[in-house]
């Protein structure tokens, strides 16, 4: 089940930008987080030592959004104090477009808070320096010392009263990644849908049943439509813009004269496409032209609808093979919906409106970092990674990084096998739905340090 319903215009891909504070325990790292969301989300205590549990949250300022991740305290204890500060700011830095570092304005910078400044520093990501417990202006001149952590300006911040916030959260955003322009153009209009097919399997005729009229010329000639046609078309209350493409005959370097130019316009109709229908011919056996075009569409990260029209035209014999072949041939595609239709006779055009709306639903859809890192905690204390020569990668975060389609990082400890981002991806499709559309899902593993 998605989160989202289907919006009026598309909506813009935005990466998000993610923040990790760190610093010691017990310097307000939690009461600060809260501060900067508005709200009571994170816990206020910090145990010393809870290295993998880190929280995200979705943050805004000043109309910017980005991720912030909470983590835990470094403890102050001699013994092994070098490794646990690697391993915290590692993970930090790994997942990080900013650092927020937070020390206790009341105590002055410890030998912790340099070490920590030291490998932050070597990371080359940019570092925000926030003083906390800088309660009134008495306490604001001893602030000022914590420009010897030769992080630039510190900033004097009360998470518990607010002062300084705003400063704060104002250089915060001045560190992170430009946000991307919005292309006002592409938000304005009806959502926009690709027929694709090979020649001759009844996409004309679709279209021309789907507007009520003889829009675009059907002949039983293969190839009769080589330039895409677009066509503004109601369907079940909703205006779409139809494009009604040539039929994809064969491998672009394959094709020649017009074809190979039908073929590039083709496939530029499926990038210019939100969901593209791809219809198949159920009265013939499926090729490998039609499960072509099927990849190109994943590829292009475009939803999908497969629409098996001529039904008219097959037997129960045929139903039978046509079962086979997509159990066999269109099983990677699983995830998109599928509808029987007769673009001739009509039969169940009707269907095609719902599995539209639900596919832009989920192309489009957003989990926030909060419900996707509980689940991620979930299956991976579940099913954890197997071990693999004595190693066993963990994932130690994950974002949404955009929408449309929905694509997902995963910051790990190590690389994880293609079986287990599969099975990661499935996973994600049962918790969240994700019906109709591409789901991409990346990992960055955290980079080895080298030995000294």
């Amino acid at each position: 089940m998605t989160e989202t319903a289907v919006p009026a215009v598309p909506t813009p891909t935005r990466t998000l930008p993610v923040v990790a504070v760190v610093g010691r325990p017990n310097v307000g790292k939690s009461t600060l987080v809260n501060r900067i969301l508005g709200r009571r989300e994170a816990v206020v205590q910090d145990v010393p030592g809870v290295t993998r549990d880190r929280v995200s949250y979705d943050a805004d300022w000043n109309g910017r959004s980005f991720v912030l991740v909470d983590t835990g305290g470094w403890a102050p204890d001699a013994k092994g104090l070098a490794q646990q500060i690697a391993e915290q700011a590692e993970m930090a830095i790994a997942m990080a477009d900013a650092v927020l570092l937070v020390v206790d304005g009341t105590v002055g910078t410890l030998d912790s808070d340099q070490a920590v400044v030291r490998v932050l520093r070597k990371s080359k990501k940019p570092v925000v320096l926030a003083v906390n417990k800088v309660d009134d202006q008495r306490t604001e001149a001893e602030a000022s010392s914590m420009w010897n952590l030769g992080l630039g300006e510190p900033y004097p911040v009360s998470a518990l009263h607010g002062r300084g916030s705003g400063d704060l959260l104002d250089a915060i955003l001045d560190t992170l990644p430009p946000a991307p322009p919005i292309d006002y153009e592409a938000e304005r209009g009806p959502r926009r849908i690709a027929i694709v097919g090979k020649p001759n399997v009844g996409k004309s005729s679709l279209l021309n049943k789907l507007a009520k009229q003889q829009r675009v010329v059907v002949d039983n000639v293969a190839g009769t439509t080589v330039d895409p046609v677009d066509e503004l078309v109601e369907v079940d209350g909703q205006t779409y813009t139809f494009i009604d493409t040539a039929g994809i005959r064969r491998r672009v370097k394959e094709a020649s004269g017009h074809e190979y130019y039908a073929s590039l316009r083709t496939q530029g109709a499926i990038e210019r496409a939100e969901v593209c229908v791809a219809v198949l011919d159920a009265s013939q056996p499926l090729t490998e032209q039609d499960v072509r075009i099927m990849t190109s569409v994943e590829e292009t990260g475009r939803a999908l609808v497969i629409a098996y029209n001529k039904w008219d035209l097959t037997d129960e014999e045929r139903r039978k093979y046509l079962s086979r072949e997509v159990e066999q041939e269109v099983a990677p595609f699983a995830w998109a919906s599928h509808v029987n239709i007769s673009a001739m006779t009509g039969r169940h055009v009707d269907r095609l409106g719902p599995a539209l709306q639900e596919a832009l639903a989920s192309w489009e859809t957003r989990i926030s970092t909060g419900k996707l890192n509980a689940f991620l905690g979930r299956i991976v204390a579940a099913h954890p990674h197997p071990v693999r020569s004595g190693k066993q990668p963990r994932i130690l975060f994950g974002t949404q990084a955009q929408t449309s389609p929905p694509t997902f990082v995963l910051f790990t400890s190590g690389q994880l096998e293609p079986g287990y981002l599969r099975f990661v991806e499935r996973r994600l499709r049962e918790e969240f739905g994700f019906v109709g559309t591409p789901v991409h899902v990346e990992v960055r593993a955290r980079e080895k340090r080298g030995k000294r």
